[in-house]
């Protein structure tokens, strides 16, 4: 199959690759440092990342890639509990990790080997081994979540990744020219796939901030960077300091495009940075098993609430829930998103119970997630199969365009949607809500009306709950089954 990464032979050999903080890689070191690392590998069957948001990590990954051999990231906030989970299943040979990290048990058990990015010394660089890897090798070794469960790996080919950056590539207008900004974790497909592979794969640049803040987007998209990733917890503290940061605004402005996914970013916040900066904030969506399905286009419309069409080469259809297609474009018709084309997982690792699960007869993944589409296309999310889906009163209701229509009265900060048993309606609507002053939270009446009057009055919330905050998981996704009916 072709390169990865063609840009490491062929590319711009002075041009920057990779920068995280003050320490930087052109291509011609980046390929010195992965090359020499990939050597070193030898015939390791598997090897575990210590995923920490660092140089080191991404020359590890690239070099697992270049020497044909599945990278498992892991993540260090992981407790010890999970970390053995996953080393138990993935089994791998050994652990890349930077110099200076202590790792805690079970990983610190492993075989280690310490990545070296000091490609700065005297005598031939090492050549750039060749991917004899074919297309439908795994690549990564990626595990979710494990909301319903322990974490399930998984497993990504080669062709996968190829295939999913080369449509952003083409949705997205993006060219080797492009300098990425982010500051987004990287054991995760958002960060490490699209934020640091994607790059690499046109020939660009990644500048990591680290750790994410408003001052650090600001002074890289002024200092010449093109894109910015984030996730919405991000994009929401973004829509918090436009209104008093005219450096911050004046960054937005000049950059090219701004892109946002792993969930849902609330139509407020898309409003504010849009007030602030004439820029539109695009999103995306994808999952660990798919990469990415559907994008907003950079020559298309960024209408908040949406994350676009399909990508080019993916297949994508809303089912009802016997298994029959939906075929309305009426944005009000929901139904479970299911998706086929070469951006799929191939298998959860050990696990072909839970394979053969995850798809139809004919191939097509299950999501488990739920959208309506609008007349032109565009697909709107409404939540997941298993928290976000409510039955009331003879209705499918989807507590993403509630959440929406609650985050825009002024007296809601953040806002989740969950349903409970109801002996009437079958399930009735809960809001769950952290308000704007403590001291006068919005009431039930008030917020039920707000509602009806923006959607319709039989997805309105019966019931309200204030909290002083939601929880989340690192990616900023709302973790609603730790929110209970007490």
């Amino acid at each position: 199959m072709t390169s990865l990464f063609p840009a490491l032979t062929s590319g711009p050999a002075d041009g920057p690759a990779l920068r995280f903080g003050e320490r930087s890689l052109t291509y011609t070191e980046l390929a010195a440092a992965a090359g020499a690392t990939a050597e070193r590998l030898g015939g390791a069957r598997r090897v575990a990342v210590w995923a920490t948001p660092t140089m080191e990590t991404a020359v590890a990954v690239v070099a697992a890639l270049l020497a044909g051999i599945p990278a498992v990231p892991l993540n260090p906030k992981s407790g010890e509990r999970e970390l053995g989970h996953i080393l138990s299943d993935s089994a791998p040979d050994l652990v890349l990790t930077a110099p200076e990290d202590q790792l805690p048990s079970p990983v610190g058990d492993l075989p280690r080997l310490d990545v070296d990015v000091d490609v700065h010394g005297t005598g031939p660089a090492p050549a750039v081994p060749e991917e004899h890897a074919d297309e439908s090798d795994p690549a990564l070794i990626v595990y979710t979540s494990g909301t319903t469960g322990p974490p399930k790996g998984a497993v990504i080919p080669r062709r996968a990744i190829a295939s999913t950056l080369d449509a952003l590539a083409d949705a997205w207008q993006w060219s080797g020219d492009d300098v990425l900004v982010h500051g987004l974790p990287l054991f995760h497909v958002h960060g490490l796939v699209l934020g640091t592979l994607g790059p690499l794969r046109r020939g660009g640049s990644v500048r990591h901030l680290g750790r994410f803040s408003t001052q650090g987007v600001a002074r890289e998209l002024a200092g010449g960077a093109t894109m910015l990733f984030g996730v919405p917890t991000m994009y929401h503290r973004i829509a918090e300091a436009v209104t008093s940061d005219p450096d911050l605004v004046k960054a937005l402005t000049g950059a090219r495009l701004l892109v946002s996914g792993s969930a849902a970013l609330p139509v407020h916040d898309h409003g504010r940075i849009a007030t602030a900066t004439g820029r539109r904030v695009i999103e995306r969506y994808g999952m660990t098993e798919t990469l990415m399905n559907t994008s907003v286009r950079a020559d298309g419309e960024a209408r908040p609430g949406t994350v676009g069409v399909p990508l080019p080469g993916v297949e994508l259809r809303l089912v009802e829930e016997d298994g029959s297609e939906v075929t309305a474009y009426d944005a009000e018709t929901v139904g479970e998103i299911q998706v086929r084309g070469p951006n799929l997982f191939t298998e959860y690792l050990n696990r072909p119970d839970a394979t053969a699960a995850a798809f139809t007869a004919d191939g097509w993944f299950r999501t488990g997630d739920m959208a309506v589409r609008d007349p032109d296309g565009y697909v709107r999310i409404v939540g997941r199969k298993a928290t976000d889906l409510i039955k009331s009163g003879g209705y499918k209701i989807g507590a993403g365009e509630i959440e929406n229509a609650l985050l825009e009265h002024p007296g809601v900060r953040e806002a989740a949607v969950t349903g409970e048993p109801d002996p009437d309606l079958g399930e009735r609507i809960v809001a769950w809500i952290v308000p704007a002053d403590p001291q006068s939270p919005p009431g039930l009446a008030e917020l039920a009306d707000h509602v009806a009057q923006r959607l319709a009055p039989h997805k309105r919330p019966r019931v309200v709950h204030h909290l002083n905050a939601l929880p989340r998981n690192d990616m900023g996704k709302i973790m609603k089954r730790a929110l209970t009916h007490e």
